[in-house]
């Protein structure tokens, strides 16, 4: 008589256990679990301790074939750009390069410089192969860029977005509140007359900026005159045609604040040409803290955006994405809202008289 067929384990290596059993038992993401089992550095000592806790409690082990289609060595993170900034994509891409190497992942890089050319630099990218696509601005708000990334089934992080699509990672500061606090900063030194420097219309975050400052002038009594507001695209270029217009008027303002750095360096470009001092006659203050920032003189008072951090932050949300879809973990996009800061230096000082 022959025996019974011997039954099959159903039990898989490990006692049957999962990255997100291990999560649970650790009291951390399915997202953490999987950055402590690929050896990334940017984890909490204490929470790599506890994840490889509950892994040697649990008995897990890592499927080897998941760890190797996840293998940030073998991964290829893309960055699409068209920013008109060289100090904010240098900022930018010191981080993205930088987070990619501790990673081992691949940066590559693809430039557009129009609508038109939007597709093009989409389609070199997916023919190269990328895993998942940094966007930073003005890109983050390309709904066309973003409706064929989706398509391609291929993960995106919207880099300073103001308003990020669903189903996208969004890395930001809060540019309201910030812009609020610089004009804030201002209205203490004693200004009234601040004039403000938009950014390009075709940036989320150029509403923002503007309403902060608004804001801000509400709040102490003071009535936003459309005079004092100029029009700029974010560029070096842009900033001297708007601070020629602000500093052209028969009352000119005290202070004067812009949208980015750029654009505030070539604000106090125009001062010095019209025989302004900075901040004695004007008082000209900034947004981002690039590099830009402290090339100028005087060095710019600015509000620290953390662009290369932001950039980091936005690596880590792509690798979180194809790594968790490789470990079957539940993936939800990030959302990260950053810390911003007010960095003062020698461009602004209290109203002369």
């Amino acid at each position: 008589m022959t025996g019974a067929a011997p039954k099959r384990s159903t039990r898989r290596g490990g006692g049957g256990r999962t990255i997100k059993d291990v999560a649970r038992h650790a009291g951390v993401s399915p997202m953490t679990v999987s950055r402590v089992v690929n050896g990334e550095r940017n984890v909490r000592e204490a929470t790599r301790e506890a994840v490889a806790r509950a892994i040697e409690e649990l008995g897990y082990a890592p499927n080897l074939a998941a760890r190797s289609l996840a293998s940030a060595q073998s991964l290829k993170i893309g960055l699409l750009y068209s920013n008109p900034s060289a100090a904010y994509l240098s900022e930018f891409l010191l981080g993205g390069l930088d987070q990619c190497s501790r990673a081992g992942a691949q940066l590559l890089v693809e430039k557009c410089d129009s609508d038109a050319s939007e597709a093009e630099a989409v389609e070199r990218l997916l023919a190269a192969g990328v895993d998942g696509v940094l966007l930073p601005p003005p890109l983050c708000d390309s709904q066309r860029v973003v409706d064929r990334l989706k398509a391609a089934d291929l993960p995106a992080a919207a880099i300073a977005s103001g308003a990020p699509a669903p189903g996208v990672a969004s890395i930001r500061i809060d540019d309201r509140a910030a812009a609020r606090a610089m004009t804030r900063h201002l209205i203490g030194l004693g200004h009234a007359r601040i004039a403000f420097v938009r950014g390009n219309p075709n940036q989320t975050v150029s509403e923002l900026r503007f309403q902060g400052y608004a804001d801000a002038l509400a709040e102490h009594g003071l009535a936003t005159d459309e005079r004092l507001v100029a029009q700029g695209y974010f560029t070096y270029h842009s900033g001297l045609d708007a601070a020629d217009q602000l500093l052209s008027l028969r009352q000119r303002p005290t202070a004067l604040f812009a949208s980015n750095d750029d654009m505030a360096a070539a604000a106090v470009a125009v001062a010095h040409r019209q025989g302004l001092d900075v901040p004695r006659d004007l008082t000209i203050v900034g947004f981002d803290d690039t590099a830009l920032a402290t090339t100028v003189w005087p060095p710019l008072t600015t509000i620290r955006q953390p662009v290369a951090e932001m950039s980091r932050e936005g690596v880590n949300a792509l690798l979180d994405v194809v790594r968790g879809k490789a470990e079957g973990a539940e993936v939800v996009s990030a959302d990260v809202l950053l810390d911003f800061a007010l960095i003062r230096r020698q461009s602004d000082g209290p109203p002369v008289g």
